[in-house]
């Protein structure tokens, strides 16, 4: 119980050097009665999270709940005993910068998806793919590839969303299709966002964290893109060779919105915008991101304008999904609480060439994505920041990326496809083809082996 509960510990948020610093100050409480409430509190709460569609509660309220008071509780814990709560205060702050980096970079993303949204470019996407004619098996591989390209930049979850809602505008109820063509956007969402600082939450946490700079990350690409390959060849063969029964003339090609080509543009520019904030200026990404948003809303007012078209921004952020956000910031602020408490610090050692070493933790966090949602597995190898190289925050970044596949419930890609196909894309469905997933990520860690290890890329 101890071992896996370490194995838990080790993995969740961006966090800076001088973060680390800062902490390095704080006392060891794990063995006190706060340390171990906290541990209590954290199991209870992810209980509570991992089991969300048992109980029907939000994700984000535990996440919140456990968040916050475990910090109130340390707070209370420093005041009995007379600790200088400068400290506190000092580490709390860093937390909340860290936290705020990717909080806004994700609240801007989704508000550019919304708004596009609202403008039709999906729904047009989606006419145009069911009105062509083709055999469920090239939709099967057209669907899959865009999962893949798009999921870079956007993210995983959008991209599987919109596509899964494709599938189901193909056909309703050919199980037969629905199911591999759900696993195939699953893995590819999941896989296109390994490489992406963009595409992934994990992803994003270690770009921000300094672990690597922007390009670091595209080399990470024969690794996503060919394991996934081989995941969807074998998938393939369980689609059926037919085409959809599909009458274009029932159907309306859905108008664009005015503007909507420019608005694509300035999405495009403001992931370019991010990343020279990040690369070029040392600015947290977001603050790109932000700019980008700015010139969102101006362009709102010439569309206006010009086309007397309603285009009203703040439509967009009501619309995005802030329980996502709100978990975000609750379960990087339950794993920071750990980490302040000491007991991340114990989990380095499973990093320990003399027990498992860098490889095989950073494998196994796959592993422990599939079960555990890799933010806060992620997070928490941040915080406990093991001394590795850039080839092995690679690697773990790779395997919390496409770890997440080889269950239905293992990444928000799958829980939101599950949520848009009940009934047909289940956890049993899923575990059928399950071995195709994990031919898979084993082809992609043995690229990534080839790669770093014996080509010695990035040393």
């Amino acid at each position: 119980m101890i071992k896996l509960i370490s194995m838990l510990l080790l993995f969740v948020s961006a966090t800076f050097a001088s973060v680390g610093e800062v902490v390095e100050a704080f006392p060891d409480i794990t063995l006190t009665w706060v340390g171990v409430l906290a541990i209590i509190i954290f199991v209870v709460g992810y209980y509570f999270i991992a089991t969300e569609d048992k109980y029907h509660v939000d994700k984000a309220k535990p996440a919140l709940f456990i968040g916050t008071f475990m910090f109130m509780l340390i707070g209370l814990y420093y005041v009995l005993n007379d600790i200088d709560l400068n400290l506190l205060h000092t580490g709390i702050n860093h937390l909340i910068l860290e936290i705020a980096g990717i909080f806004f970079f994700l609240f801007v993303a989704m508000t550019y998806i919304e708004t596009l949204i609202h403008m039709g470019v999906f729904e047009r996407l989606k006419y145009n793919l069911v009105s062509k004619g083709y055999t469920y098996k090239k939709l099967y591989w057209i669907t899959g590839f865009l999962a893949f390209f798009i999921s870079p930049i956007a993210d995983n979850l959008t991209t599987a969303l919109i596509l899964s809602t494709v599938l189901i505008t193909i056909d309703k109820s050919n199980v037969k299709f629905l199911v591999p063509g759900a696993i195939n956007i699953v893995v590819a969402a999941n896989a296109g966002g390994a490489w992406s600082p963009f595409g992934d939450i994990t992803t994003l946490m270690v770009w921000t964290a300094g672990k690597g700079i922007f390009t670091d990350f595209l080399y990470l690409f024969p690794a996503s893109f060919i394991g996934y390959l081989v995941t969807a060849f074998l998938l393939s063969y369980c689609v059926p060779p037919e085409k959809p029964s599909f009458d274009i003339s029932n159907e309306k090609k859905p108008e664009l919105m005015p503007g909507a080509n420019i608005v694509i543009g300035f999405g495009v520019l403001t992931i370019a915008l991010a990343v020279i904030s990040h690369q070029v200026f040392h600015f947290p990404a977001m603050w790109g991101m932000l700019f980008g948003l700015s010139l969102l809303k101006l362009y709102s007012i010439r569309i206006k304008r010009k086309f007397n078209a309603h285009l009203n921004i703040f439509e967009s952020i009501a619309k995005i999904e802030n329980n996502t956000l709100l978990f975000f910031f609750g379960i990087l602020a339950a794993v920071g609480a750990l980490y302040f408490i000491g007991w991340l610090s114990l989990a380095v050692v499973v990093y320990d060439p003399n027990v498992l070493g860098a490889t095989w933790s950073n494998i196994a966090v796959g592993f422990l994505s599939a079960f555990v949602d890799n933010v806060p597995v992620m997070s928490a190898v941040l915080k406990a920041n093991p001394n590795m190289g850039l080839d092995q925050w690679m690697l773990v970044t790779l395997t919390a990326g496409i770890g997440g596949s080889l269950i239905s419930f293992g990444s928000a890609a799958g829980v939101g496809v599950m949520g848009k196909m009940p009934g047909v894309y289940t956890f049993s469905n899923h575990m059928k083809y399950a071995w195709t997933v994990l031919i898979g990520y084993v082809i992609s860690v043995g690229i990534w082996y080839f790669q770093y290890e014996i080509l010695g890329v990035m040393h």
